[in-house]
């Protein structure tokens, strides 16, 4: 599967940081994961550390997947309101989905810490109204997400203009939120695992899945088979073929970053990103040097070619939106890609075992805009799964709810 276009910053910035070899001999493992981009590594990683024998495979180079044309923005809040959330599940299963994905971001930063070297970076998050009949829904997800004690401030127009130069109808500014580099981060997670004895592939694509008895037999497209407890399928948008029942969609998003820019240029974007009420949004962030980073104009291709030859015009469109809210800011695209992402209809991820497979092959599935903090929070909710122990979240963030 084709995941991406142009030319992902990740990618450029840090190249092939390291490779592994391909999977030539059988071989016997507590975990097959396969799929070698962040949500695989952090799954292995959460495995590893707990005692368990964990291999990866990967059917490209590491990372070199979504991971790579990730625009890495962690945020606890979800592309579905907590106020939307509470209608379709009911309150406290809203506030439980947002409050594990506020938790996953401080996790996230103390394994930053550990492997060190990913630009992990705390900040703020500004969620402004595109449009004035917006304004009644914000006011509304405010007051629930501030009644459950989220750290967050409403902002009036005035407010916004003064503290941010621009001009929307309000504005929730929410206190948690991060970035990092999601493709150095997968590397470095792996490389370590790789020092502590797990075995690490890549360029070793899994044909087929056999469920056994006690676990699974993965083979290869080369015949080479692995006899493991578990399998975990944490290869992003490809998992979709692994399923005759649809629980996504693919859709395409844009982004692009500039060349550095003048701390005083980037003013308070140099903590805050933004993001706006409309659908598809308009998200900016800044990098670690100071680089301006913008995604959006989401659109319903899922062909490569199609979406290879609307990189360029995408770009364009996204630099005339951020020109409008910010005309004083030099913006030019130094790299543009597109990479493939999913959505579910509520806006929540899969992870566990789905009816079709079995309670042996287990399904990682961050799809939506914060599929780093599910991958987070959903690795030790797989964990839970293969040790036979009840997770708070797993029906929540199951196959279940959608019976």
């Amino acid at each position: 599967m084709d995941l991406k276009s142009g030319y992902p910053f990740w990618a450029v910035r840090n190249g092939l940081m390291r490779a592994y070899p391909p999977l030539r001999q059988a071989l016997r493992c507590d975990v097959l994961v396969i799929g070698g981009g962040i949500t695989g590594a952090l799954v292995a990683d959460e495995l590893a550390r707990h005692g368990h024998d964990v291999a990866v495979v990967e059917q490209r180079d590491i990372g070199w997947g979504s991971s790579a044309a990730s625009t890495a923005l962690l945020q606890y809040e979800i592309d579905t309101h907590m106020v939307d959330l509470a209608r379709r599940y009911g309150e406290q299963a809203a506030v439980l989905a947002y409050r594990a994905c506020a938790d996953a971001i401080p996790a996230l930063q103390a394994l930053a810490a550990e492997v060190r070297g990913v630009d992990f970076r705390r900040g703020d998050s500004l969620y402004y109204a595109s449009r004035r009949r917006h304004r009644d829904d914000l006011r509304a997800e405010f007051g629930l997400r501030r009644k459950h004690g989220f750290g967050v401030h409403w902002l009036e127009p005035g407010d916004l203009l003064a503290a941010y130069g621009f001009q929307a109808p309000a504005a929730i500014l929410s206190d948690l939120a991060a970035s990092l580099d999601p493709y150095r981060m997968a590397h470095r997670l792996l490389a370590r695992l790789q020092r502590r004895g797990a075995r690490v592939f890549d360029r070793t694509t899994i044909a087929s899945l056999r469920p056994i008895s006690r676990g699974v037999v993965a083979t290869t497209a080369d015949g080479v088979q692995v006899r493991c407890g578990h399998v975990v399928l944490a290869a992003g948008y490809a998992n979709e073929r692994w399923l005759d029942q649809r629980v996504a969609r693919n859709r395409s998003s844009y982004a692009f970053v500039t060349d550095p820019l003048p701390a005083e240029a980037l003013g308070p974007l140099r903590r805050t990103m933004l993001w706006e009420s409309a659908r598809p949004y308009l998200y900016l962030r800044s990098t670690a040097d100071l680089r301006l980073l913008v995604g959006g104009e989401d659109d319903a291709v899922d062909v490569p070619a199609r979406r290879d030859a609307r990189v360029d015009r995408k770009a364009h469109r996204l630099v005339a939106k951020v020109r409008h809210l910010f005309p004083q800011l030099p913006v030019t695209p130094a790299f543009a890609w597109a990479g493939t992402f999913a959505e579910t209809r509520d806006g929540l991820p899969f992870f566990g075992a789905h009816p079709q497979w079995g309670p042996h092959v287990l399904f990682a599935m961050a799809y939506g805009g914060n599929g780093i903090t599910y991958s987070m929070l959903g690795a030790g909710l797989l964990r839970a799964a293969i040790e036979r122990r009840r997770h708070r979240l797993s029906g929540l963030f199951g196959f279940a709810r959608l019976e």
